[in-house]
């Protein structure tokens, strides 16, 4: 479209910063210190930060790659220890924004004088190593703010002003009128059918609703009220910047014919400030009339003036626009709830993304996790955000775009792709793939086959799934040459590279559920046994007294078949009692074996 304006220059990539261990013992002790100083070790906060494999929902990592949170410039400067002034020049930034608060927040005199004063000491002690990242301590200083003044959310006020700013600057008259307003001269060339035409004027709505995410008069002045038709128009002439300006309207503005839902978009939208959230939900909303799903993502927990899940629920501005929004206040999603959710008729969800900070994914929420990995492309909002997007090498699992001010007044939309070696794969293409399975099951049974659906040890034994696979498949060889007139499953067959345990069990429980199966047997240490001799090997030691029991997944499919076999009496179990599947619990995120095996490796 014509009136857009576009920068068509790539997206700058800076050279990889990849630390490689075991080159230097100091370098490699200062590497892993960085990590626990900043609380960001999986090994060392088991519970606070994410395992590897949530941050692999997320993040394009290469091998013996480790994420972090902030921009290439501020890693290098605290590994290598090269530029400190830089790094001092953001401490003191966030030093003189605590202080500011205290200020703000705090009239008595002796109460201020010992909050600047502790702040202080806690700063020079988080800061003498410069091995903290300013984030880091940027949420520290704030907590001891808070739990020191018990003010749980210092900027509660001012972000209700700012909400019920923009609200009414967007429900004027003026603002509704300019919106709709249609200039003859946009209109100079004429599309030749209404479905061009239907998109010129989803471009053209669009384009004005965009300019208003960095109009910040509308939610920091309360005059913005009182602005006029004109004034709303020049807002709106507000040029376009950024190389993903007209790739991401073109994803939002196509319309699916016939009601087709292959054009309708899943968008992850980060919410940042107060007031500019109202903006957002304006945007939603007409996304929502396109026929997008949205899912908004909210602070946490109070970090300034920056919009937070409990704000979109209590306070009543954000709530009224958010009237209907499915809430998930769940931060632990299972991967069947979340599909559930996305299928659900609800157009707009809200979530927490877990964090007291502008974005951190080693410290996300599971749910935010999973969303993430589960969407079209992510939206991300404001500066803040953008340096931890693009101010990295990183590439992560799914497109980014990034709203924020540009140079020159301008709306600068930038673009990041996703990583070109992810392997996603999206729940219709595993619901195809069980499919596919359950439709060689029903053929079996019309040539008068018995089907067997064999379950066993996958992944359970952390970084032993190649011989897993070996050894069952040996064992069900060794079954089909002994039964005649049956068709066995087995699973490793269907394990494809990419695939993690969220995947592997939504496919198979809609396979288990078909109530195709006659015989589900599961795997008992005879038959791990009879595979080694199969082979010609001896029980490796991690191998000895192991059966389906150990099996995170196998403990699980015993209470689906079990659930199963209510409504199919006829079919068979065999293998270890059920009584015996007690010991495992509930997958590590994205592993495939139960998370206390992780902690009894750790101990």
């Amino acid at each position: 479209m014509e009136f857009l304006q576009n920068d068509p220059a790539k997206m700058p990539s800076g050279p990889k910063i990849i630390y490689t261990e075991g080159e230097n013992p100091e370098k490699d002790a200062w590497y892993i210190a960085f990590f626990i100083e900043n609380h960001l070790d999986y090994n060392s906060y088991p519970d606070q930060v994410a395992t590897p494999e949530q941050v692999r929902f997320m993040v394009y990592t290469e091998e013996q790659e480790r994420y972090y949170p902030c921009s290439d410039k501020m890693f290098e400067s605290i590994i290598n220890r090269n530029n400190q002034d830089f790094v001092h020049e953001k401490y003191n930034a966030v030093l003189e924004r605590i202080l500011n608060v205290v200020d703000e927040q705090i009239e008595d005199e002796n109460d201020n004088n010992f909050l600047k004063s502790l702040i202080k000491i806690k700063f020079m002690h988080e800061t003498r190593d410069t091995i903290m990242l300013p984030s880091r301590l940027e949420k520290r200083l704030l907590r001891i703010f808070i739990n020191h003044s018990n003010i749980l959310d210092p900027y509660l006020c001012e972000k209700v002003f700012r909400n019920d700013s923009a609200k009414n600057s967007l429900k004027s008259e003026s603002f509704q009128n300019a919106l709709n307003l249609m200039n003859p001269s946009y209109l100079k060339d004429i599309p030749d059918t209404i479905s061009d035409i239907r998109k010129l004027a989803d471009y053209l709505e669009i384009k004005r609703l965009f300019t208003l995410c960095v109009e910040s008069s509308l939610w920091t002045s309360a005059k913005s009220a009182g602005y006029t038709e004109e004034d709303f128009l020049m807002i709106f002439e507000r040029k376009f910047t950024g190389n993903g300006t007209e790739l991401l309207f073109d994803l939002l503005c196509k319309r699916s014919s016939y009601g087709g839902q292959e054009l309708r978009k899943k968008i992850l939208w980060l919410m940042d400030e107060a007031g500019e959230a109202i903006v957002d939900i304006t945007i939603v909303k007409y996304l929502v009339k396109l026929g997008h799903k949205i899912i908004l993502v909210f602070k946490e927990g109070p970090l300034f003036t920056k919009a937070t899940f409990y704000d979109a629920m209590g306070d009543g501005t954000l709530a009224e626009d958010l009237k209907g929004t499915d809430f998930i206040k769940d931060a632990d999603l299972v991967k069947n709830e979340l599909i559930r959710i996305i299928r659900s008729d609800k157009d707009i969800i809200a979530i927490s993304d877990g964090i007291y900070e502008n974005v951190n994914l080693l410290l996300s929420s599971t749910t935010f996790a999973r969303f993430f990995k589960e969407v079209d492309f992510i939206i991300s909002r404001g500066h803040d955000q953008k340096r931890r997007f693009f101010d990295t090498h990183f590439q992560f699992t799914q497109d980014i775009f990034n709203i924020s001010a540009g140079e020159n007044d301008s709306v600068n939309i930038s673009y990041k792709p996703k990583h070109p070696s992810v392997i996603k794969f999206s729940y219709d293409q595993l619901e195809k793939k069980a499919k596919s399975i359950i439709n060689q099951m029903s053929e079996a049974k019309k040539k008068g086959m018995t089907v067997i659906f064999y379950s066993g040890i996958i992944g359970s034994i952390p970084g032993k799934i190649k011989m897993a696979k070996k050894i069952m498949s040996v064992f069900i060889q060794r079954l089909r040459e002994r039964f005649s007139m049956t068709f066995i499953i087995n699973p490793s067959e269907y394990y494809e590279t990419g695939m993690d345990a969220d995947d592997l069990m939504y496919m198979w429980e809609l396979v288990q559920r078909s109530g195709l199966i006659d015989i589900w047997r599961f795997q008992t240490y005879d038959d791990i046994f009879e595979a080694f001799q199969i082979i010609g090997r001896k029980v490796p030691p991690e191998w000895v007294g192991k059966d389906a029991t150990f099996s995170t997944g196998c403990t699980k499919e015993m209470k689906i078949a079990n659930e199963v076999l209510e409504k199919n009496p006829e079919m068979q179990i065999i293998g270890p009692s059920k009584e015996k599947f007690m010991r495992r619990n509930e997958y590590g995120v994205g592993k495939m074996y139960d998370q206390r095996l992780c902690d009894i490796c750790n101990t």
